[in-house]
């Protein structure tokens, strides 16, 4: 496959294509491995509200880490608003670069764990940025098994393995006691014959998905922050956490992860202890209701939580147009046609020189722009449409999928566009190229695929050759896609009222005709 063009390769990196989320592929040193000499700064990032008395079970054992000392610091990020937690006030047995940060001096405004996660990432040091809450109990290798996959692919989200456990025995230990458990990997014994407690709908999701290797792009639903890092370049990319949140951060941050192209691993021997049960774990139903309406709005690959009719913030599918060198009917007639489709959950980019529209006077139907005021006399009040100007255009969509048209000739019928993108979903695949009538092709992107794919592709590549690898392409006939020419695509007409009234039994029947009703 050789269409599209060849990309820049800025991002590029001698590394695995990892073909949707199969981490499998990926060569990883054994934990231990004495072999292995880690070069990468790590940054450990533990989000503190009020920190009670696991905030020094936590330093201790992030000391007793077998990770490179020199090559690790921790952040203590502060959301208390009533006291300001000192470096000084942190117990003494702790990782040598160790340093508090005042969330609201990072975050101005910010506060709860998404602000302080996001606080301790804008100063981090490291090149990896490792979550960890302040009530879990790291063994000893949980850094470096995350770190491993990080110096092999610069795109990895890790996600630790936890047990919830009761806390006591770790409170029983002076600090120096758990730093030395910890070091010695002896730690887990406390909890020996104690209750263990999975984290059980993260696991029910490895489970049906082999450990997430066939969970395709849906992985970015595991993520959860409490023991889990990534890259800094890609979490900056991925625009970091959503400090608007409250709860939820997390699998929110995992949608952004997705969508910059990461590759979710879950690695058994990152392993910490979760001291005490989770928010979600007492309140699951509260929680889940509280969260379900903003990971709707923000986060579109999330579909599930979506309802059909409704508008959100950040649409499922982003449909490009651009309106230069066409007449105004059938640009309109291709963008009506995409906006009566049965998916509603969509956004139109209508490509055009808008700021050259002025209010001079001028001949009104004489001006050379007159398709061009029409066309934004036409949708400049419709939600679902952004006017945007000529190379203003995102190279990452801010929806899951980009529809490309390459011209207004052709149009989706009504369920073009439903089905292509099931289509598309239920493969797994990255791309969609349409060939259109007139000769033309449409590109439908994934744009987690076409995100990775722009990270791994080298300068004499083709874009559209890299996709193949990470994602699959497919290409589709108009007829096959559902598309015709734009004047043969049935407008949606409101029914046509006025005329004499009519009794309440005879216009009840005229709607239901109109209507396509059967009688009643």
């Amino acid at each position: 496959m050789t269409t599209g063009t060849p990309a820049t390769g800025e991002l590029y990196r001698h590394q695995p294509r990892v073909r949707r989320n199969g981490w499998q592929a990926v060569d990883v040193p054994a934990v231990g491995d004495p072999a292995w000499t880690p070069t990468l700064t790590v940054t450990v990032v533990v989000p503190a509200y009020r920190p009670g008395p696991l905030l020094p079970v936590v330093l201790a054992a992030l000391a007793g880490q077998r990770y490179p000392a020199h090559l690790l610091e921790v952040v203590v990020a502060d959301d208390d608003p009533d006291t300001r937690l000192d470096v000084d006030d942190l117990p003494e047995v702790r990782p040598e670069r160790t340093r508090v940060v005042r969330v609201d001096e990072v975050v101005p405004g910010g506060w709860g764990r998404a602000a302080a996660c996001h606080a301790g990432a804008l100063v981090a040091d490291g090149a990896v940025l490792h979550w960890l809450d302040a009530d879990m109990l790291p063994e000893a290798d949980e850094v470096a098994a995350q770190a491993r996959w990080h110096h092999v692919v610069d795109h990895a989200a890790v996600l630790g393995h936890k047990w919830f456990v009761d806390a006591a025995p770790a409170l029983a230990r002076t600090p120096d006691e758990i730093r030395a458990a910890v070091a010695d990997g002896t730690v887990g014994s406390w909890f020996d014959g104690a209750e263990r407690t999975p984290h059980t709908w993260v696991e029910e999701i490895y489970e049906r998905t082999d450990r997430l290797r066939e969970a395709g792009w849906f992985a970015l639903r595991t993520h959860t922050g409490a023991c889990a890092s990534v890259g800094r370049d890609l979490y900056l990319d991925a625009g970091g956490m959503d400090t608007t949140l409250r709860l939820g951060e997390d699998i929110a941050l995992g949608a952004r992860l997705g969508e910059a192209g990461a590759v979710f691993v879950p690695d058994d021997d990152a392993r910490s202890w979760h001291l005490g049960m989770s928010t979600v774990m007492g309140r699951r139903v509260a929680v889940n209701t509280y969260n379900d309406p903003h990971h709707a709005d923000g986060s579109p690959v999330l579909r599930a939580k979506r309802y059909p009719g409704r508008t959100y913030a950040v649409p499922y599918l982003e449909v490009v147009l651009d309106a230069r060198d066409h007449v105004q009917e059938q640009v309109a007639a291709c963008v009506d046609a995409v906006l009566a489709s049965s998916l509603h959950d969509l956004a139109v980019t209508l490509v055009g020189p808008w700021s050259r529209l002025t209010d001079a006077r001028a001949t009104v139907l004489d001006d050379a722009l007159v398709d061009v005021r029409i066309l934004h006399a036409t949708y400049r009040n419709e939600p679902r449409v952004r006017l945007v100007e000529p190379g203003a255009v995102p190279d990452r969509s801010d929806a899951p999928f980009r529809l490309t048209l390459p011209d207004a000739v052709a149009a989706p019928q009504v369920d073009a566009l439903e089905r292509l993108l099931l289509h598309l979903e239920h493969t797994h695949d990255g791309l969609r190229l349409l060939h259109l009538p007139g000769g033309s092709t449409a590109r439908l992107e994934r744009t987690a695929a076409l995100s990775r794919a722009r990270r791994l592709v080298a300068p004499d590549e083709h874009l559209d050759d890299v996709l193949d690898q990470v994602a699959g392409v497919e290409e589709l006939s108009a007829s096959r896609a559902g598309f015709l020419p734009s004047y043969d695509v049935a407008p949606v007409n409101y029914p046509r009222t006025g005329g004499p009234a009519l009794s309440s039994e005879d216009a009840w029947a005229r709607a239901g005709k109109q209507l396509g009703l059967p009688d009643a």
